[in-house]
């Protein structure tokens, strides 16, 4: 299988290279970059022809039969590459954000369903046993009817200065869609969405504490109702030493958490003990990454679906509005 890199610019670029490494049924083929220098850095690295002008890229692509192409561009790039995607019908996984904002994010995913691509993008959380186990639990009504849930995804990124050379654009919402809240809230979004459905408004309270990037967010808390009524919470941001509890989620009958990577469930139709780590998990899924060229292979898919990945983009979205203008927002779910 051969497949090619169209943009190399995403800090998770160098994880998706390894993981190619790892696999001997993967052969990377040509990488294209905006920053010629960047891409002819990774094709090295990946023993893959660079090419450096994108239209020459998408030619190539067609006549050697490409399998996929792997989108790890500045988010401002994926419209531009995704429609020379369709032009040619091949399988894309897109590095998340899937856009700038709501309207970009869902133009994007109806290209993709129009042209019927094959499609994923880098949500790994998914994959996680103790992710799957809660959804399990909240599905089948061990909770009881859910209240609330709070999600929390934090890292020190700016304290450790992570985006202030080679992924300087991610701290540059002109050119990531989003900052710091947005970058890490995505991930929590996908699990949320995964679990409870459409969000149907939401607001936020976003700011910066450091100012390490200019005119970019660094951390914030969300405040969001879904559409079946459960009310959620998020919050995200790179100025954070720890993030030791994930999620927790109240029922009617229960509640659930996970605390630095561990279990728990109190649940009035289970024995065991609300402070003892649950131990029972679901085997883990391969990185969401590896899942797609999985799928390539005609195994068998776990893909996030693209309306799930605009779904995301479009509550992050409506939060930051909610947070500019101080007042709940509506969440689009559609062009």
């Amino acid at each position: 299988m051969e497949i090619a890199f169209a943009g190399v610019a995403h800090i998770h670029t160098p994880n998706f290279i390894k993981i190619i490494q790892q696999r001997s049924d993967v052969k990377v083929k040509f990488v294209w970059d905006a920053q010629a220098e960047r891409a002819s850095r990774a094709a090295k690295e990946l023993d893959a022809e660079f090419i450096e002008d994108f239209s020459e890229f998408q030619t190539v692509s067609t006549k050697t039969k490409i399998d996929a192409w792997i989108i790890t561009s500045e988010t401002k790039l994926h419209q531009q590459i995704v429609s020379a995607a369709v032009e040619i019908g091949i399988p894309i996984f897109i590095e998340k954000p899937l856009g700038m904002n709501a309207q970009d994010a869902w133009l994007i995913a109806k290209k993709i369903q129009d042209a019927k691509l094959q499609f994923q993008t880098g949500f790994f959380m998914r994959s996680s046993p103790v992710i799957q186990q809660l959804r399990q639990w909240i599905q089948s009504g061990l909770l009881g009817e859910i209240t609330r849930v709070r999600a929390s995804n934090c890292h020190k990124g700016a304290l450790g200065g992570w985006f202030d050379s080679d992924y300087r654009w991610m701290a540059d919402p002109k050119q990531a869609g989003c900052g710091a809240f947005g970058d890490l809230g995505a991930h929590v979004m996908d699990i949320l969405i995964w679990i409870f459905g459409p969000v149907k408004e939401a607001t936020a309270s976003i700011g910066s504490v450091l100012n390490r990037y200019e005119g970019c967010d660094e951390f914030g808390e969300g405040l969001m109702r879904f559409e079946n009524g459960v009310i959620g919470t998020l919050a995200s941001g790179w100025v954070d030493v720890a993030n030791p509890i994930s999620f927790l989620v109240s029922g009617t009958e229960g509640h659930a958490s996970i605390i630095r990577g561990e279990l728990f469930i109190k649940s009035d139709k289970l024995a065991q003990e609300g402070d003892i780590p649950w131990k029972e998990l679901p085997p883990a899924k391969a990185h969401a990454f590896e899942l797609f060229l999985d799928a390539l292979e005609g195994k068998e898919s776990f893909l996030v679906p693209v309306t799930e990945a605009a779904a995301g983009v479009a509550a992050i979205d409506a939060m930051y509005q909610g947070a500019r203008e101080n007042r709940w927002v509506q969440v689009s779910q559609a062009i």
